[in-house]
């Protein structure tokens, strides 16, 4: 099989195994309702089953990022859809909650090595193919963005079918046939580290990786409010753990994070920051929306998993032409167009405070599917051209942090706008908050310069 399509066919697994993890932070939330009638929980609890996957998600993706650069990519790829696979097979069959949402977390850990793995690997098949870097990453983009979108209706038709084992259940066919299709068309891993166990375990910046994971937890817990009595007490613990680590990484060689290079890496940085308020202005659309249009509109939480729809479908839809635009205009003027058509987008989200007609409606979520595309293949090709590529993974790792960041920032602050009643007056501060946020990643975004 000649180079091409092996590098169609890597992709395709890639992307598989990329998806898994947006599919399972978003269709787990149509089964909140069962869970709780089928192990007799509160609302506050039955929530620890997103709260395990966010928290896991977000510290490890760059822990398997780092791992992806010592040990090989494809190798943790296998590795992490192998834990996802067998955990799922198990899930199912959990005798309390408590152990649900250690499955929860372990099944967050296992595709938390899928996209910094796939991004390490992107370099590699494009150089086989003698393509450029955004076409795969464009297509492991799409993966990501569908997956996200279509993950509330796909999870509804297993719960209502099946029921809640089934969105374990699966991710058992799918990591499998991921795993098969990598093993099989990825390039074999280049050398990467070796030496004793001993050897690697003391170069590891084991206290490092503990550090960033301990305080990144307690921050996100903190900003989740999963303990409300101990919020604040969570917050100083974080800050106190994040000072330490830096301290730390400052004087540990080879550090878990290089601070100093990143600090020196001034487009990294501003990626990963517009990034993250970028989707803390998707969020507030795709967490905050679907509740308006419950409780203001009244519609029935099934025409509203089809009022999101067209979200996803354009997204669908426009990755194409963004990585075509990229690979004519570059990174940074396809940027700055995405993030225009957000804010622009954000500003039509207005009309919601005047009228609920299902065809606006329809049209404001496929207006914003379009920047969600753009600017996450623009924003991830910037990544990608703002590391070398020994950094490429745990750069990837903390990339997808930064859109956990985004997306529970938002979620914090629909909770406080939403606090006195979810109605169109407050939907319409919401919508100025975006504005405010629009301006602050467009003015991140014309800072960005392409890394020579």
């Amino acid at each position: 099989m000649s180079n091409k399509p092996r590098t169609a066919l890597a992709v395709a697994g890639l992307s598989l195994g990329t998806s898994l993890n947006p599919l399972n932070s978003s269709m787990i939330a149509v089964a909140l309702v069962v869970l709780r009638t089928d192990f007799g929980l509160d609302v506050a609890t039955v929530t620890w089953v997103i709260t395990a996957f966010y928290l896991t998600s977000a510290a490890g993706q760059p822990l398997m990022g780092r791992l992806a650069d010592r040990f090989g990519p494809r190798r943790l790829f296998n590795f992490g859809m192998v834990l996802v696979a067998v955990t799922c097979a198990l899930a199912p069959f959990a005798p309390n909650f408590a152990l649900l949402c250690v499955a929860r977390a372990v099944m967050a850990l296992g595709t938390a090595t899928a996209y910094p793995s796939a991004v390490v690997i992107v370099g590699a098949l494009a150089r086989t193919a003698n393509v450029k870097s955004t076409r795969p990453l464009g297509r492991i983009q799409m993966a990501n963005t569908s997956a996200a979108a279509v993950g509330p209706v796909v999870g509804g038709l297993l719960v209502s079918l099946v029921g809640w084992q089934a969105l374990f259940m699966i991710n058992v066919p799918l990591s499998l046939a991921a795993l098969l299709i990598v093993r099989k068309y990825a390039p074999i891993d280049e050398d990467r580290e070796r030496g004793s166990a001993a050897e690697l375990l003391r170069d590891s910046d084991i206290p490092g990786i503990l550090g960033f994971i301990g305080s990144l937890t307690l921050v996100m817990m903190a900003l989740l409010n999963v303990l409300p009595d101990a919020r604040w007490w969570l917050l100083a613990g974080g800050t106190v753990l994040a000072a330490l680590f830096v301290w730390r990484e400052l004087k540990f060689s080879p550090p878990f994070l290089d601070l100093r290079l990143l600090g020196r890496n001034r487009p990294l940085l501003l990626v990963y920051l517009g990034f993250a308020v970028f989707n803390g202005i998707y969020y507030f659309a795709f967490f905050g929306l679907p509740q308006l249009l419950q409780e203001a509109a009244g519609y029935d939480p099934g025409v509203v998993g089809l009022l999101m729809l067209p979200l996803a479908a354009m997204s669908v839809i426009a990755t194409p032409f963004a990585v075509r635009a990229i690979d004519r205009f570059r990174v940074r003027r396809v940027l700055i167009a995405g993030v225009l058509f957000l804010v622009a987008a954000a500003g039509a989200m207005w009309l919601l405070t005047a009228s609920f007609a299902i065809p606006l409606v329809l049209l404001l979520t496929a207006l914003m599917g379009i920047p969600w595309s753009v600017v996450s293949i623009a924003s991830s090709q910037g990544m990608y051209v703002s590391t070398q590529p020994h950094e490429r993974g745990v750069a990837a790792g903390i990339f997808q942090t930064c859109r956990y960041l985004g997306a529970i920032t938002a979620t914090v602050m629909i909770g406080i706008f939403y606090g006195s009643g979810v109605n169109q007056a407050n939907w319409g501060l919401m919508v100025l908050t975006m504005l405010v946020l629009g301006a602050v990643a467009f003015g991140v975004t014309l800072l960005w310069r392409e890394r020579k």
